[in-house]
């Protein structure tokens, strides 16, 4: 998804499943093993979960900066929302099977 939204194609993406994804996550005290775990970090700020959603739509632009409003909403009110969101994404979103091989647009941007 961060593919298709950042359209500066400047966000680099580090996918959970590799060794240095899992180490960010541990550093940054996130679970590897936990799937909602989400981390964006933006100029070598670290940000988490519902935050880290929020900068990042902020930073991709356009209606992505309305989602600012969304930290007015009491933190641990925002945490619920994110935890039931992240289990349930599949089932709000819809599932997309990801090609083995991705295009190389995508390849040049995933850390590895």
């Amino acid at each position: 998804m961060i593919h298709r939204l950042d359209r500066s194609g400047a966000v680099r993406i580090c996918p959970i499943q590799t060794s240095l994804g899992a180490a960010l996550l541990r550093h940054y005290g996130l679970q590897p093993t936990d799937p909602s775990s989400w981390l964006f970090i933006d100029e070598g700020i670290a940000h988490q979960d519902f935050e880290a959603v929020v900068h990042a739509a902020r930073r991709f632009g356009g209606w992505g900066r309305l989602a600012a409003v969304l930290l007015i909403v009491p933190r641990p009110a925002r945490d619920w929302l994110y935890q039931r969101l992240a289990r349930n994404r599949y089932a709000i979103f819809g599932r997309a099977d990801l090609c083995a091989i991705p295009d190389p647009a995508f390849q040049r941007r995933l850390l590895r």
